[in-house]
């Protein structure tokens, strides 16, 4: 397993193919100043996934309004693909394994996510708490490859490891009672297991192909698996212009935008650098939800983010012979 394999995130690995053939950027090629913005532009959009559902969740159900974003975002999907003359899946084991990610990074992350948000979790501590996926997938990769008899997980891993749970004790020891619930943490916890079980499921099963029918695909798949559980909700949508917002951003942006810019990264090769970008996540998202809800941010707190995203990056880094190697 490579250490780029180990250290992308389940988007960044499970399309690649929907580039076959496209050129990609090349040392010493002409770099226009919206292709450097576009690792850093996605990453800032990824960061207000968590704000999203901070700001729309007083005033909707979480699967309610996930169920309709779902909804609107494959249907946006469809129209894209029938524009662009993409073709589907031709094997049926494709659109299952296609459909299991889906239930598992859209349903069960988001679900989780967006619920421990509704339940009072701040938008800052679930990102934080969701940074870690990272750590357990290399960990659960190096823990096989050492079933196979390779190399055993690095004492640098292991640092990195406590580092990053130090980190979390900083950031939410001080809200447990509070702003931290026995509840909305075991459903952070689903969305942490959801994403990663789903990063390891997708690098196991899913073929590459194109990002927009990967995503419709995923988007059904999801929206079949929350329409259920929406219906049985009472709360009824309150269409205030948050919601509206948020509902728009999180089908235009979230969905649409941030999976054309990854669609351009990965045919320019900028998989990596979105990757290490990745890390500041946690942070960024820290700052937005102070700034505009008022979520606290102590010093301590800030000390602990900054100690979860070091330890999440002494994880995930490829060691010195590998970075020798790509450099090479």
């Amino acid at each position: 397993m490579s250490a780029e394999e180990v250290e992308q995130p389940s988007s960044l690995r499970s399309r690649p193919a929907a580039a076959a053939g496209a050129p990609s950027d090349r040392p010493g090629a002409h770099r226009t100043g919206f292709a450097l913005a576009m690792p850093w532009l996605f990453v800032g959009i990824w960061s207000t996934g968590f704000v999203v559902a901070r700001l729309a969740m007083p005033h909707a159900p979480p699967f309610g309004f996930l169920t309709l974003r779902f909804a609107l975002s494959a249907a946006c999907f469809v129209v894209w693909i029938a524009i662009a003359g993409v073709a589907w899946p031709t094997e049926r084991a494709q659109w299952l394994h296609l459909a299991v990610t889906g239930v598992l990074m859209q349903a069960g992350y988001l679900g989780g996510v967006w619920a421990a948000v509704k339940s009072g979790l701040g938008a800052g501590t679930a990102a934080l708490l969701v940074g870690l996926q990272p750590v357990l997938t290399a960990l659960w990769l190096t823990r096989s490859a050492e079933a196979r008899g390779a190399a055993a997980v690095s004492a640098r891993r292991w640092i990195g490891l406590v580092f990053g749970f130090a980190g979390i004790t900083l950031v939410v020891w001080p809200k447990l009672g509070g702003e931290v619930t026995p509840a909305n943490l075991a459903l952070a916890i689903v969305a942490l297991l959801s994403i990663t079980t789903g990063t390891l499921y997708q690098k196991r099963f899913v073929q590459p192909c194109d990002v927009r029918t990967a995503s419709a695909v995923q988007m059904l798949a999801a929206l079949v698996v929350c329409l259920p559980i929406a219906l049985l909700e009472t709360e009824r949508m309150d269409w205030h212009a948050n919601l509206v917002l948020a509902m728009a951003w999180s089908v235009g942006v979230l969905t649409l935008g941030g999976s054309s810019l990854l669609y351009l990264l990965i045919q320019r090769g900028e998989a990596t650098a979105v990757t290490s970008l990745l890390y500041l996540v946690p942070p960024c998202t820290a700052l937005m939800a102070w700034a505009m809800f008022g979520e606290s941010l102590t010093p301590v707190m800030m000390a602990g983010v900054a100690l979860t995203v070091f330890g999440v990056a002494l994880v995930v880094r490829p060691p010195p012979e590998e970075l020798e190697e790509h450099s090479t």
